[in-house]
């Protein structure tokens, strides 16, 4: 009759089984590529000796084609949860150790049972993805082990925060839960996502491409849009994971954590330099938000892709802002079709996870172009209205320069729900810019002048005057202040505290139908 010392041992031995993975030949293997295993990674990215792992011993239960003569110690997936900053988070990382991390129905259901065991709790779930996709030993059961992850990514979606990291290929039916997720990271030269891999697309189509250039991190993060932030190695990218997860709430019935700060007056000298009266004039809008909020850090998402809007995150007073600009330097800071989607699902991020927004505006308008209206750019342009228009967390806007047209109005102006609207005195607020409408109100005025580019001139200073300056839309309530450009963090610090009990509901329904 065995002991209970013999038990335990039996335990110890099936356990250390399960944490080697594929042994210690595949984990060499692993090195060898410049990649970490899945638990060197969850070490990383967590606290330290927080991390708890669950479902260790589950295996699988196939027996066609030589499955049932395989072990795959783990599933080839670690899950469990820890702690990061100190707050509880839900973590699974795809080991590639283990039949290449691909997905089997065992597998799935791992990692589902820890977005279940999140979604009771309130917390974060972090995936760390590393597969060669479906295990096709599995056949169709591999597929459905997706479909659960998908629908659980869809159902959870705006209920806690959900972020993937890619860390090795990622392809097929693989890549469409990082694509549900709030957030996509990749690491440089190592991650890459696809639908169809080189091989089939030259097979299809005759095309000839590497798998870096088909999907890897540039590719995603300034080409595709799918990508949310990358970095050169994975220590890099897991910290940049972590930096992140400082500025979210654990879930949508909480708000951000509040971080202490040292208290000023919100007077800045320096804003006033920054942005040139002259409407044609470039600057760096990222100048402006790094004066405004705390310690000048902001965690910009999608940096490289539609640089002609800018989104992020900061701190104003310790509390977490989520931040929309125009770019004047890029296409004049005109709004485009990729633009239009990357402002609208952070704006939506936003608002699913009560963090209150900050819009800084210099605005043309909507950038023309056959190709922009071909593509749909009406389409697109109606989910920054749409976004705005649902959303219910505070809603700032300061109009740094120039208002002009139906980006005015989209760009989260008072018709369209803004709770406070600022306006700097150099600011123009008008249907169109000074100069286009006075070439069309005053065409023929002009054509028929002793001298055209004089009475242009005059006529274009008048339009201003009369129109586009910050006092006339103030005088019908769309802008509440116009101020000096110095005490705008003031200003904001201001606008966010009274605001901080704000309570807006819209119609029941079951949900919109959102112009996609």
């Amino acid at each position: 009759m065995s002991t209970m010392y013999e038990k335990i041992d039996e335990l110890m031995d099936r356990r250390l089984k399960v944490e080697l993975g594929g042994g210690d030949a595949r984990i060499d293997a692993q090195h060898n590529r410049g990649k970490l295993t899945a638990r060197e990674r969850i070490d990383l990215l967590l606290d330290e000796d927080t991390f708890v792992e669950l479902n260790s011993f589950i295996h699988h239960r196939a027996t066609n084609l030589g499955m049932d003569k395989m072990e795959a110690p783990g599933e080839g997936v670690v899950t469990g949860y820890g702690k990061i900053h100190g707050r509880l988070i839900y973590v699974f990382a795809q080991d590639f150790t283990v039949f290449g991390g691909a997905v089997g129905e065992m597998h799935a259901l791992k990692i589902s049972r820890i977005m279940d065991l999140a979604a009771k709790s309130g917390a974060p779930v972090i995936g760390l993805n590393d597969s060669g996709g479906a295990r096709i030993q599995e056949g169709v059961s591999s597929l459905s082990g997706y479909g659960e992850i998908f629908y659980r990514n869809a159902i959870y979606s705006g209920v806690f925060p959900q972020i993937s990291v890619i860390l090795g290929p990622c392809a097929g039916g693989a890549v469409y839960s990082p694509a549900i997720t709030d957030f996509v990271f990749m690491v440089e030269k190592t991650s890459q996502m696809f639908i169809t891999g080189p091989k089939v697309i030259e097979a299809v189509t005759g095309e000839k491409i590497s798998s870096e250039d088909l999907g890897g991190a540039k590719v995603h993060s300034s080409i595709s849009g799918v990508a949310h932030f990358t970095a050169d190695s994975e220590p890099e990218v897991l910290n940049e994971v972590r930096r992140l997860l400082s500025y979210l709430p654990q879930n949508n019935m909480e708000t951000p954590p509040v971080m202490k700060v040292e208290k000023d007056d919100g007077w800045n000298d320096e804003l006033i330099d920054i942005v040139p009266i002259k409407g044609t004039k470039v600057y760096d809008v990222c100048k402006v938000i790094e004066q405004v909020i705390d310690d000048g850090e902001f965690m910009q998402v999608q940096s490289d892709f539609a640089k002609n809007i800018v989104v992020g995150f900061g701190r104003i007073d310790g509390y977490t802002v989520g931040i929309v600009a125009n770019q004047p330097k890029v296409m004049a800071g005109g709004l485009d079709i990729n633009s239009s989607d990357k402002l609208s699902r952070f704006i939506r991020f936003c608002d699913s996870f009560n963090i209150p927004l900050i819009t800084f505006e210099d605005v043309t308008g909507f950038f023309p172009g056959v190709n922009q209206e071909h593509g749909g750019i009406i389409r697109h342009g109606a989910k920054i209205l749409y976004a705005y228009s649902e959303a219910t967390v505070p809603k700032i806007t300061v109009i740094l320069r120039k208002a002009f047209g139906g980006a005015y109005v989209a760009l989260n102006s008072k018709s369209i729900g803004a709770d406070v609207v600022y306006a700097w005195p150099n600011s123009e607020i008008a249907v169109m810019g000074p100069e286009g409408a006075a070439n069309i109100i005053f065409a023929k005025e002009i054509q028929e002048s002793i001298d055209p580019a004089a009475t242009r001139a005059l006529k274009i200073a008048e339009y201003r005057e009369k129109f586009a300056n910050p006092y006339i839309a103030a005088s019908q309530g769309m802008v509440d202040d116009v101020i000096d450009p110095r005490e705008t963090r003031m200003k904001l610090k201001e606008a966010l505290e009274m605001l901080r009990t704000k309570k807006e509901t819209r119609p029941g329904k079951k949900h919109g139908n959102i112009p996609l």
